[in-house]
């Protein structure tokens, strides 16, 4: 018999927690890839004009990467009071933040009104944004994870991961509009702001649906649990319970390790074909802003589609062979990408952009379900968000800013397209050694840590379904 808290959940209770996942991620996304086009476009002529235009778009990248520094910081404090408190206290509070640091970005004066202080006061609410992403994407998934049953969870927790391609859409048609209906001198003194005050009325929205949801059900019975152990505790019947940081360094660094390997091509690549390729096709290639956009607008809805489809195949064949077939399908995709994107023609710039973010989507989808079949209960947002953000810093960070600066010094896309290979035999390497993770009992993760301590330099075994 399996327990309540396991058991199949109402339909209707499902989909509406997918949907405030959803929605609440998309706005996140919108708000965080917002500033990675408008940094590609026109942030180094706003907050950097003295610069080289090159070297302008470096910095104002650098300001980009900065967000996901933040990331891992956030990560860990959203991680340990989630675990602590719940998920969805932890998520209204991540959207609240992203929300007013990304609507602050649409009055912030420019270089022109501030100064050198406008570039800092940029960096500061970036900062602000990849605290609050640091936070959300754990909480989002584990609560659609935690909601769902076993043998559709890849498919239902795929569903908050469209939430970056539907944040990219929809930051990157706001973009397309207002440079299609603005001229370029309109769009540069005011036009930009529009998409990030936008974000004020999104995030209201947002904050409604995401405030109707229950906490996560596989917590509760976890929390309650926890309660039961710290009056045990008072009791002198067993030891106190190590925090959630504690417990996944120890119990589960081998799992933080393989969640960390499993971004490197993910993310990479995610950031190559949609912030740098804006770069590339725009300032080496002279193609018109408009005709990139576009390209990157239509595959971000392919990719939004795409993502539901590999998350249903990873309840079929399992969460290892589809993200091992996205990884290698990257690695093959980086020459073919730069290649066509390299003829100038808009329908071989779309095709680029849409196979590799296709096959992005084969490692993106199984992710939220893989990662969280990874973690015991009562660790899980932390060891979930630490494993997806500290690796961010190594790999989303710096990516377009590797990619720049290495079109600037070699003047050709082939150092950058080597630079997605060795990602991807990276990604091949971590998921290759990791144990498929599919049908695992979310509550029963982990149980042998609480009878036992875990010996020394080895991960807790975690029991099956």
């Amino acid at each position: 018999m399996p327990s309540p808290a396991s058991a199949p959940p109402a339909p209707s209770n499902l989909r509406r927690v997918v949907t405030a996942s959803l929605i609440g991620t998309t706005i996140e996304w919108y708000d965080f890839f917002l500033y990675g086009s408008a940094a590609a476009l026109v942030f180094d002529k706003l907050f950097f004009p003295e610069s080289d235009p090159l070297v302008g778009t470096l910095l104002a990248f650098l300001t980009y990467a900065v967000g996901f520094v933040a990331r891992p910081v956030g990560a860990l404090v959203f991680g340990h009071y989630g675990d602590r408190l719940g998920r969805k206290k932890l998520l209204v509070i991540s959207l609240l933040l992203m929300g007013g640091a990304t609507f602050a970005i649409g009055l912030l004066p420019t270089h022109a009104q501030l100064g050198s202080t406008a570039a800092v006061l940029l960096t500061v609410l970036r900062l602000v944004q990849g605290f609050a992403l640091g936070g959300e994407w754990g909480g989002a998934v584990l609560l659609v994870s935690e909601h769902g049953d076993a043998r559709r969870r890849g498919f239902w927790a795929s569903w908050p991961q469209t939430g970056a391609p539907a944040g990219q859409l929809l930051a990157t048609a706001v973009l397309a509009v207002l440079t299609a209906v603005l001229s370029e001198d309109a769009f540069v003194s005011w036009g930009w702001r529009v998409p990030f005050l936008l974000s004020g009325v999104l995030v209201l929205v947002g904050l409604w649906i995401r405030l109707s949801v229950d906490e996560s059900p596989v917590f509760r019975a976890a929390l309650a649990k926890a309660e039961a152990r710290r009056a045990a505790e008072k009791a002198g019947d067993t030891t106190a319970e190590a925090m959630p940081l504690l417990a996944v360094l120890r119990h589960h660094w081998r799992d933080v390790l393989i969640a960390m390997g499993a971004r490197m091509a993910e993310n990479i690549s995610y950031y190559v074909i949609t912030a740098f390729v804006l770069v590339y096709g725009t300032k080496h290639l002279d193609l018109e802003k408009q005709t990139v956009l576009n390209a990157v607008l239509i595959a971000s809805a392919v990719h939004f589609a795409a993502i539901p489809v590999w998350g249903a195949l990873s309840d079929r064949w399992g969460r290892k062979p589809v993200y091992l077939l996205g990884a290698a399908g990257i690695g093959l995709w980086a020459f073919p990408f730069f290649w066509l994107v390299d003829t100038e023609s808009f329908g071989a710039v779309l095709l680029a952009v849409t196979v590799g973010l296709v096959l992005h989507g084969a490692m993106y989808a199984p992710q939220a379900a893989f990662f969280s079949e990874l973690f015991a209960t009562r660790v899980r947002y932390s060891g979930a968000s630490i494993g997806a953000q500290f690796s961010s810093v190594a790999a989303g960070a710096p990516a377009p800013l590797i990619a720049t600066a290495l079109l600037a010094d070699f003047g050709g896309s082939t150092p950058v397209a080597l630079y997605v290979i060795a990602a991807a035999l990276l990604t091949l390497l971590a998921v290759g050694v990791a144990k498929e993770t599919r049908m695992r009992d979310l509550e029963r993760i982990g149980e042998p840590e609480e009878a036992a301590p875990a010996p020394r330099g080895r991960s807790v075994p975690v029991d099956g379904p």
